[in-house]
């Protein structure tokens, strides 16, 4: 049968990406509704990306067959039946030990539940969420300029915490809900979300390495025209000391595992390379078959060495410059998040308020 799964996915996240997968698993086809500028706001408060913006990354995930634009806050039965859909389903209420009565449901402006209608008529279902991720955690991450989430070996990263300013001060982004809270991978899960599929003979190969941290709509359009040079797409992930070693600050904002999965459920990337190395190896092109090596339009910083990361595939006339045509970078959505700022705390507030309630 088919199924909905109406969100708001502001801020897309590989646990996004996680509950669409169990959705998937429940039926056939999966429908995703996504709610429009006008209704979150009415709702939560402005999104921090525009519904275009929503529509193209959940479309952009390998499991989603089909999205309809602005759906209503309420989940109606005339909803569901207009796209032929089975049942509708949504991610479970937080479970904590701390908080065991705390529900996580989704409310509008006036406290009711968004999907009481299709409970009502038995046609609600609910997938696992994925423990320690949430939007709410990411943003943490970003205004308190922590370095904690992510490790090299068992040393933790230290640099740079205790100098985030006011941003970082804010009493309501070290609530329990809000702190940074480590995801833990698994093996299982990396094989979930990978495709497990080899390259078929006479396949071109085509190999792209970055951070791909906070995965947005830039991202998502440079792997789509990546995929466009060839029939196999292999993304290399740079491990969390290289990116911070090119990016600086607090970067990245997601680790290494967390950064493989955001990639592994974008629909045009067949496999991921995990810890790739920085600078292009004659081992990594021959391991792989790699036939071309593409990069984006951004400067390229050399290697610790000083040496063209790129130089080998350049050498060997395989290195081609492409145009994503997006000017979205991980910077720009920072500094969204950080104009947010405001309305993030009124809504931190607000949950602070519903946690005291029940606790």
């Amino acid at each position: 049968g088919e199924m909905t799964s109406p969100f708001n996915y502001d801020m897309v996240h590989f646990g996004h990406a996680n509950s669409l997968r169990q959705a998937k698993a429940l039926g056939d086809i999966l429908v995703v509704g996504i709610h429009s500028d006008a209704e979150i706001a009415k709702h939560k408060g402005p999104p921090v990306f525009t519904e275009e913006e929503r529509y193209k990354m959940i479309r952009g995930i390998k499991w989603v067959d089909e999205v309809v634009e602005a759906v209503p806050y309420v989940t109606t039965l005339e909803t569901l039946d207009k796209y032929r859909c089975d049942f509708c389903v949504h991610g479970e209420r937080r479970k904590s030990l701390k908080y065991s009565n705390f529900n996580d449901i989704t409310t509008t402006v006036d406290g009711v539940d968004t999907y009481h209608l299709v409970k009502a008529a038995n046609r609600y279902k609910e997938v696992e969420r994925t423990r320690g991720v949430s939007t709410t955690d990411i943003v943490g991450r970003m205004l308190l300029l922590t370095r904690e989430h992510f490790k090299r070996g068992d040393e933790e990263y230290s640099v740079g915490r205790g100098v985030s300013s006011s941003l970082g001060l804010d009493p309501s982004a070290t609530h329990p809900f809000t702190a940074c809270s480590q995801f833990l991978p698994t093996s299982r899960k990396i094989v979930q979300f990978s495709e497990g599929k080899e390259p078929n003979p006479g396949d071109k190969v085509v190999y792209v390495a970055g951070a791909f941290d906070l995965f947005h709509v830039g991202h998502l359009d440079f792997l789509e025209a990546a995929k466009k040079e060839g029939d196999f797409l292999i993304v290399g992930l740079h491990t969390d000391p290289t990116v911070n070693r090119y990016k600086g600050h607090n970067y990245p904002i997601m680790n290494l595992h967390e950064r493989v999965l955001s990639v592994l459920a974008c629909k045009y990337v067949n496999e991921v390379v995990i810890g790739a190395p920085y600078s292009v190896t004659q081992e990594l092109l021959s391991h792989f078959d790699v036939d071309v090596v593409c990069h984006g339009r951004t400067p390229i910083a050399s290697d610790v060495d000083g040496a063209d990361p790129y130089a080998l595939p350049k050498a060997k006339g395989i290195f081609k410059s492409i145009s994503s045509g997006n000017k979205m970078t991980t910077e720009r959505i920072v500094e969204r998040i950080i104009q947010h700022r405001l309305e993030y705390e009124s809504r931190n507030a607000k949950k602070n308020m519903i946690d005291n309630h029940f606790s």
